[in-house]
């Protein structure tokens, strides 16, 4: 028989602090303003990063664990596929942009800064962030030269950038710590998030369960279009079901509509289905620089690509499945089909409305999403016209 006396005394085993792995992507060669001088490496500027890096503890204990390959062992036989896993490892991925791509293996199309940043987006794009210098590094010659330009045009499509271009290894190091700071606590918040996803038998969930379809469609539907007027100066239509938004400094008209259980009972999506065929009833409102309809169907389930294009009723046409649900986009009509999927309760449902926002930024889709807007617009007259007098 144990004697709990004797476990008790004893001193309970000191956890192992776990860190967040950060990686500094850059070049290491490069001439950068610091400490004064101008033919400083960046490699310096990344050193002392580092050791600050290093140095930062959270209750007396270390937090961060950085890595740059200065630091990688000489034993190590292939540094490129060394830097691919530390980017796969990474917690926060920092990637000072140079405009130069780096080395490239021999015969290889993109340089490793490129193939950094690009392992890091398709890995987790939540956890990159990158950090411009100005000014940028001149195209290099030849074949590298091919390779720059490329970064150059894969960096301006991501829109990654934070803070402002910095001139200085001062300036660099003190944008790299905000940036790191900043990123940790938006990757708490996130973590919260997903782990309270499959949440729904308590709290908001359940009560929306309980309410028949017609009840929680409207419920849905009055929470989307006040979330969409709160985040954009708006106007609640009369008698139609949408508001115009201040988007840009545009005027954007939205209609707001929910599939209430799953996509699969006639019932829940019969409110929701195909209203873009009707959307000539809209052309009253679209005036005075109002564009649109752009249509939001906030999905109390799932919504896959194949729902969506059943619902268009052709697939030849741009179908995105995002982190906020499936973006549906026809060029020929200018439809524009946004569907929020899990919106289970009220949280999720803002939650949603803001990352199709927070993506048609990242995406650079924002400009393309109001251009098709307005050219609806003039498609919604010319039927209006052709059906005036039709009830």
């Amino acid at each position: 028989m144990r004697d709990g006396s004797n476990d008790a005394s004893r001193p309970p085993a000191p956890l192992t602090p776990t860190k967040i792995r950060v990686m500094i992507s850059s070049r290491s060669k490069q001439p950068f303003p610091y400490k004064g001088k101008n033919t400083n490496l960046l490699s310096e500027v990344r050193k002392d990063l580092v050791a600050q890096i290093q140095d930062e503890l959270l209750f007396q204990q270390p937090l961060f664990e950085p890595w740059i390959n200065e630091t990688a062992p000489a034993a190590t036989e292939d540094i490129w596929d060394e830097c691919m896993a530390r980017v796969q490892k990474a917690d926060v991925l920092i990637a000072i942009y140079s405009g130069d791509a780096g080395w490239a293996k021999e015969g290889g199309e993109i340089g490793i800064c490129h193939a950094e940043l690009d392992k890091g987006l398709n890995s987790a794009r939540e956890k990159v962030r990158v950090l411009q210098m100005d000014p940028l590094a001149p195209l290099r010659k030849g074949a590298d030269g091919k390779r720059d330009q490329l970064f150059r045009e894969f960096v301006e499509r991501q829109q990654l950038f934070t803070g402002t271009p910095c001139r200085t290894g001062e300036e660099l190091i003190a944008l790299c710590r905000q940036t790191l700071r900043e990123a940790v606590a938006h990757m708490v918040r996130l973590g919260v998030r997903e782990a309270s996803k499959g949440k729904f038998f308590i709290g908001g969930a359940l009560d929306w369960t309980r309410l028949d379809f017609r009840a929680r469609q409207q419920k849905m539907e009055d929470i989307l279009t006040e979330t969409l007027m709160e985040r954009y100066r708006g106007q609640r239509l009369q008698d139609l079901n949408g508001a115009t938004l201040q988007v840009l400094g545009k005027q954007l008209l939205v209609v707001c509509t929910a599939i209430s259980g799953s996509y699969s009972i006639p019932e829940a999506r019969e409110r929701a289905s195909q209203r873009f065929l009707r959307d000539w009833q809209y052309a009253p409102v679209l005036k005075n620089n109002v564009t649109g309809p752009v249509h939001f169907v906030a999905c109390n389930r799932g919504m896959t690509e194949t729902q969506a294009t059943r619902q268009l009723g052709f697939a030849d046409a741009t179908i995105v499945t995002a982190p906020f649900g499936v973006y549906v986009a026809d060029d020929i009509q200018k439809i524009q089909l946004v569907y929020l999927a899990n919106c289970r309760d009220e949280t999720t449902l803002r939650y949603q409305v803001q990352r199709v926002f927070d993506w048609l930024e990242l995406a650079g889709e924002r400009t393309l999403f109001l251009e098709r807007a307005a050219a609806r617009t003039r498609i919604v007259q010319a039927i209006a016209k052709e059906n005036s007098g039709r009830a």
